[in-house]
């Protein structure tokens, strides 16, 4: 059992919300500081199957990456699907914390995890830190010598358990010097070539980032958004259990990518 302000403070501490991107909705969104709590569930977007998971587990407390609620609500009513969420966590006595892209640019955080997984070398952030040049947005790093865009591609499809990417770019071309942007990377094409990389590696980017990075030399890898990302959810709920070990964390076991891959051959035979 910890008080929840411990639990926010050590949050905090593995990924502190002055990281966080100016527009983002980060730190304890609902509930109250006062109350002991004895289990915290993590995920990485809150749903329907989530919060009934967490009312069903007894959670007191879940730790998602995406903010729910994520703009301001002018009102909290069974009308919309957000309100039909909170008003179900309140009188569950639930709260809701988002650390998001704190998450994203903390050391050994989603971006750190995923250069690391990607054996990169020489990581740094794309935009480093004011105060600490550590920490920042993205993050770049040499591939291994030789490793093509195709094999890259490959290598994170495998290790993040995806069961499909989106290439665009020469698969012939070294990876060479990679930009790491988890989730929704479109916007950063421009960043990611004035720091010098020659490939993107994200979640998901939409058709005119995706030319513009063409246009601009840039080859793309996207794994999909859950695929990005999801994997760190659970590596987020195990240090919040190390240091405080007296807390049951966990992520949830509900959770599923929105999403599912499809192949042509596979729509042929429901023809």
């Amino acid at each position: 059992m910890a008080t929840l302000q411990s639990v926010i403070l050590n949050l905090e501490n593995i990924a502190p919300l002055r990281l966080a991107a100016d527009w983002d909705s980060v730190g304890l969104l609902v509930g109250t500081r006062r109350p002991t709590i004895e289990r915290v569930m993590a995920c990485l977007s809150l749903t329907a199957e989530v919060a009934r998971e967490a009312i069903r587990e007894r959670a007191g407390l879940i730790l998602t990456h995406h903010p729910l609620p994520f703009r301001p609500v002018t009102r909290i009513t069974d009308d919309s699907t957000t309100g039909h969420l909170l008003l179900d966590l309140i009188a569950a006595g639930i709260g809701v914390y988002s650390a998001h892209t704190a998450w994203d640019s903390a050391e050994n955080g989603i971006n750190d995890l995923l250069a690391a997984m990607m054996e990169l070398t020489a990581i740094s952030p794309i935009e480093p830190d004011a105060l600490d040049p550590r920490v920042g947005f993205g993050r770049m790093g040499h591939a291994p010598d030789g490793l093509s865009l195709s094999a890259c591609a490959e290598q994170a499809a495998q290790r993040l358990k995806s069961p499909g990417v989106q290439v665009s770019g020469d698969h012939r071309r070294p990876a060479g010097q990679i930009g790491i942007v988890c989730g929704s990377g479109g916007e950063s094409v421009t960043a990611v070539v004035r720091a010098g990389c020659t490939t993107l590696l994200t979640g998901e980017i939409k058709l005119h980032g995706v030319l513009e990075a063409s246009a601009a030399g840039l080859s793309v890898i996207a794994l999909g958004h859950y695929s990005s990302e999801r994997f760190a959810i659970d590596v987020l709920a195990q240090r919040l259990q190390a240091v405080l070990p007296d807390l049951h964390c966990w992520a949830s076991r509900d959770e599923t990518d929105p999403l599912k891959w499809i192949g042509a051959s596979t729509l042929s035979d429901k023809d």
